[in-house]
């Protein structure tokens, strides 16, 4: 990765302040997603990480895990399937809930996510790795489903909050464009 690249991407978000709170900056990835040349840089720099990787299918969690997981896994010819709420997929699900802050949240995946591959080789691909609790999620979900869990790629990761130690400290790899 090149450092022109990475200060491109940082350039094409936005901070937007005391959203959705005070005292929060959000970092918004719409201005990313509005320019073709940042958007593309992001899906390029992920393949370039997994090119090797022998990817099988990429897992993209609901909602902006949809927007970069498929055209990565356009670009390292895998098959795409997608972490959803309960009562968005229409056919047989695996569900699994798992604790937020306040509350409980559930994920899904098809039960024949992986279309009969044997240990299929799933990579997570998100938009953002914050206290990696959907990400723990998916990977559990993946993993019920009969995959192995390659590694997640994120395009942001909020270090203060420490996904990445909690998701390492499970055993999974991670791997994130940007760090704020």
């Amino acid at each position: 990765m090149t450092m022109d690249k990475i200060d491109y991407l940082k350039s094409s978000i936005r901070d937007i302040p005391d959203f959705p709170k005070p005292g929060i900056v959000f970092k918004d990835i719409t201005t990313l997603l509005s320019d073709p040349k940042a958007f593309n840089i992001s899906i390029e720099l992920i393949c370039e990480q997994y090119t090797d990787a022998k990817i099988d299918f990429i897992a993209g969690p609901e909602s902006r895990g949809f927007i970069f997981g498929a055209p990565v896994a356009a670009k390292l010819n895998a098959g795409l399937t997608l972490i959803r709420k309960p009562g968005k997929l229409p056919a047989k699900t695996i569900e699994y809930s798992y604790e937020l802050e306040y509350g409980t949240d559930t994920l899904c995946i098809h039960e024949d996510a992986f279309a009969g591959v044997e240990n299929a080789r799933v990579l997570i691909v998100d938009d953002l790795i914050a206290t990696g609790g959907s990400a723990l999620a998916t990977a559990e979900l993946i993993r019920k489903a009969g995959g192995t869990v390659v590694g997640i790629a994120a395009l942001i990761e909020l270090d203060f909050l420490d996904g990445r130690k909690r998701l390492e400290d499970n055993g999974l790899e991670v791997f994130s464009l940007l760090s704020y």
